[in-house]
Formats: C-alpha cells, structure tokens, sequence
C-alpha cells in the first residue's frame, strides 16, 4: 500500500510541488524505517532513472516548424522536467516496494489473486535462474581476473566472449538440471510452495494512509502559494 500508493501520487499528482514531495517521503522511508543503504540505493535507482532521463530528453526538441528539421520546443524544458519529475518519483516508490517486500512472498499469493498458476510458476523458476546464472556470472567474472584475463582491451574482449559462452550453456544446464530434480519430486504442473500467514497491521495502515493524505494535502496547499 505504501510503494504502490507513493507511486500513484507521483503519477496522479502535479509534477511540482507533488511528485517532489513524493520523492521525498520515499527516499525519507527508503533511508530511514527501510534501512536501505545509500550506496545501494543509488545503484538500484541509477538505472530506472536513466530510463527516466531518456525519456525526457525528446521533449526538447520538435520536429518540423519554421525554424527547421529539429528545433528546440518551445515548452520543451518545461515539459521534459515535469516527465523527469514524476518518473523518478514513481520510480522511488516501486523501489520501495521491491527492496521491503520480497519476491518470493509476492509470487505465491498472486495466484490467490486471480494470476493463472502456471504463470506465477514460470516466475517463480525463473526468479531462482536468474540469481542462479548472476553467482555463475560473478565467479566466472572473478576466475578470468585470477588469471589475467583483463589486464588489457582485447584480452577483456576475450574474457567477455567467454563470459557470454559460458553462462549460455550454464543457463541449460542449470534448466535441465532444474527439470529433473522436478520431475524427480512428482511435479505434476504445479509448484507448491508454503506461504506464511501475515497479520495486517492497522496502525501501519493507518499511519500509510495519513501520510499518503497529508502528501496530497501539502501538495494542494503549496500548488496555491508556490508560483
């Protein structure tokens, strides 16, 4: 509810001052109750905010017009802050939910919520793959370190085509091997898992939802004094 909350309101919400006070209160959570390290803040958000930068630059420009084939648009600034504002604010609050919610608790219960279960299966495997192949990537990484094998621009070439090469075929390894440990278990279409039971917190909820109030609340009031 707060993730997912936080980021409708930097949607729904004016750029300024709403989608900056949602940032805010993200990153105020994000650093503080969450307990998420700056550092590792910073290397999740970097890249879902170079999406949001990209995405903003062609608002500078327009095509066609009198002044030629590519012209700066006239609102172009203004219309490429107000995009960059409230993507990276949505962002914040989808990574929120990601670094306080893990995947492996959310997948199962999808299912509860109309998701078709062999769906949710493919996500579960594919979610224990993929971290998986990033251990096999990271020890192959170190191991052509080791051994010499990026001291220079075309042994680093190598290295990385070796890289490639090797974590193809342990990705079908590491399926095939995954299929027959199933298969050994009686897998029969479906892959059951034990979810816990959780306790819905009505003051959780509740301080969720004044906070989410008091963010529209303070926007509506700034919006009027702020130019």
């Amino acid at each position: 509810m707060l993730g997912f909350g936080l980021t409708a309101l930097a949607v729904c919400l004016p750029p300024w001052p709403g989608a900056v006070l949602v940032a805010a209160a993200a990153l105020s959570v994000l650093l503080g109750p969450a307990g998420v390290p700056p550092r590792q803040l910073w290397r999740a958000w970097r890249i879902p905010l170079g999406f949001c930068v990209t995405g903003a630059v062609p608002l500078l420009f327009q095509v066609g017009g009198a002044g030629g084939l590519v012209t700066l648009a006239p609102d172009g600034p203004l219309h490429a802050a107000r995009l960059l504002l409230r993507t990276s604010a949505a962002s914040l609050g989808v990574l929120l939910f990601a670094f306080t919610t893990p995947v492996s608790d959310v997948l199962p219960r999808l299912v509860r919520a109309g998701v078709p279960a062999p769906v949710v299966d493919v996500a579960l495997v594919m979610y224990r793959i993929s971290f998986l192949l990033l251990d096999a990537v990271r020890r192959i990484r170190e191991a052509q370190a080791a051994r010499l094998g990026l001291t220079g621009r075309a042994a680093a070439w190598r290295s990385l085509a070796g890289l490639g090469a090797t974590a193809f075929v342990r990705a079908f390894d590491r399926a095939a091997r995954l299929q027959t440990g199933l298969a050994g278990r009686g897998y029969d279409g479906t892959l059951r898992v034990l979810v816990p039971r959780t306790a819905v917190s009505r003051r959780f909820l509740g301080a969720t939802g004044a906070l989410l109030a008091g963010l529209v609340a303070l926007t509506l009031v700034l919006e009027r004094l702020l130019p």
